[in-house]
């Protein structure tokens, strides 16, 4: 991708849209003013510190004022609109998994942009997409949705992947950064529709209590 403007576009739509699933989630928990405006900033901006850590840069989150002004927007767009927000079905997943796909791409093109290979940039755009959701779960001591979902971790290494591969093919273009979000964005969405998972390994056997023999 070699438009700046639009990777800096995308990367600030994908901390806005973290700011409102962080915030969102807050609204839920009950959390005053300052807890979902917290709760959207840090959500907001795991992803890209994530991201930056892991190839050695300093984070592009705390050199550019814009993307604390989006993830803190994402928050106070809830604050004062969450009761609406609320009304609609699953709406935190929903915009959860509009953030993934837009950070999925742009962490692979900035893997890209620093020299990893194809798959180590398909992994760098995935875990930066995942890390602003896990740290929300953390956060809110829920089990992180990555580790409850097969369809959440895929979805990202399948945006990354349309990404990288064109570029490997030599397409630099912004249009495969537009596919790889929406393919992203469609197997998520999919697979919360239709509640399609990873098989789950079989239950534990409950314990024998001490002294019942068996």
């Amino acid at each position: 991708m070699d438009s700046p403007v639009l990777l800096l576009v995308l990367n600030l739509a994908g901390t806005f849209v973290f700011g409102l699933s962080g915030g969102l989630a807050a609204v839920r928990a009950r959390l005053d003013l300052v807890g979902v405006i917290v709760l959207a900033t840090v959500v907001g901006l795991a992803g890209g510190v994530v991201r930056d850590v892991l190839i050695g840069t300093p984070p592009a989150t705390f050199r550019d004022w814009r993307y604390l002004a989006a993830a803190a927007a994402g928050g106070l767009v809830c604050n004062v609109a969450g009761r609406v927000l609320e009304r609609f079905e699953r709406s935190i997943l929903v915009f959860d998994a509009l953030g993934l796909g837009l950070v999925c791409v742009t962490g692979a093109t900035k893997g890209l942009q620093f020299g990893l290979g194809p798959v180590q940039a398909i992994l760098l755009g995935a875990t930066s997409g995942i890390g602003g959701g896990m740290l929300r779960d953390l956060l809110l001591r829920q089990v992180p949705t990555v580790l409850r979902e097969g369809l959440y971790a895929i979805p990202a290494l399948l945006g990354a992947t349309v990404l990288v591969v064109a570029q490997s093919l030599g397409d630099t273009g912004p249009v495969y950064a537009v596919v790889g979000a929406v393919v992203c964005v469609v197997v998520r969405l999919v697979g919360l529709k239709y509640d399609v998972n990873l098989p789950a390994p079989a239950s534990a056997p409950n314990p024998v209590e001490p002294g019942t023999g068996g």
